[in-house]
């Protein structure tokens, strides 16, 4: 009975089966290991971000380190990467200051002793006028501009020779030229004197005026025909003669003038106090 049971197992349980068991669980897992990894492998949403982490942290797509360091500011063009960026367009031209013309008036005045000697060439370089080199007669600039204008006033005009300071010139008109003259002109009594205007051109000029007084106090009133105050100087000497360069610079449109009244306001003694001219040059 043993015996048989003995062969009946002997013929189930064959020697080669144990070997075939282990080649086919082999090949059973290789298949399992395949299929998973074809399985990682297939399209699919990526994997959500661990919790507490916004989805879009994360280095941008394109070309991270030169946007990092990007410095010109402003989206760049489309289709263009961060360093093919067009040029920027060229700044727009500022507008130009307005012509001096259009500037407003302006004057000021002030006072200092004349020179002892005057260049009227150097010092009028645009006009010049000198009285009293011959009598009553005056001498203006060739080819200067006819911008000084002499307007009269009040008294009866005498000439003298005899100033504290001298003139010269080079290019004159009547008098071509003329060197170290101490004539000039003058006019007595209280309330009389000299009425001289200058052309506005919208540009600032410079008016430097040579006058003196004997005996007298003069009053120089200097005003812009456009309106505005007047500006008001002085010069005074009770016992002799004394004199100024009165120097003025304005700016008037064309068409304008600067206005100076040169008058004796007060006279001292019984004699002929009166106010004096020498000479007008202008820049």
């Amino acid at each position: 009975m043993a015996r048989r049971a003995r062969a009946a197992l002997g013929r189930s349980i064959r020697p080669g089966a144990p070997r075939r068991w282990v080649l086919s669980g082999l090949v059973l897992l290789t298949g399992l290991t395949g299929l998973l990894a074809y399985v990682g492998t297939r399209p699919g949403s990526e994997p959500e971000p661990p919790a507490g982490v916004p989805a879009e942290v994360g280095r941008p797509t394109g070309y991270p380190a030169v946007e990092a360091n990007r410095s010109d500011p402003g989206p760049a063009a489309p289709g263009l990467r961060p360093r093919q960026r067009p040029p920027s367009p060229p700044p727009s031209p500022t507008p130009s200051a307005p012509a001096s013309a259009s500037a407003s008036p302006q004057l000021s005045v002030s006072q200092r002793d004349i020179p002892a000697e005057v260049d009227l060439t150097a010092a009028g370089s645009r006009d010049w006028v000198h009285w009293g080199l011959r009598g009553n007669s005056t001498v203006r600039k060739r080819g200067g501009t006819g911008e000084i204008l002499d307007q009269g006033g009040r008294g009866r005009r005498g000439n003298w020779d005899g100033n504290q300071e001298v003139f010269s010139w080079r290019d004159g008109g009547s008098v071509r030229s003329a060197h170290a003259t101490s004539t000039g002109v003058f006019t007595c009594g209280a309330g009389n004197g000299f009425s001289l205007a200058v052309a506005g051109s919208g540009e600032l000029r410079t008016v430097r005026l040579y006058a003196g007084l004997w005996m007298a106090r003069g009053r120089l009133e200097v005003r812009l025909s456009t309106g505005g105050p007047a500006t008001t100087l002085r010069l005074e000497d009770p016992h002799t003669s004394r004199s100024a360069e009165f120097t003025m610079r304005f700016r008037a449109p064309k068409g304008a003038r600067l206005l100076i009244s040169w008058t004796t306001e007060a006279v001292f003694g019984r004699g002929c106090g009166n106010v004096g001219l020498q000479a007008v040059a202008l820049r």
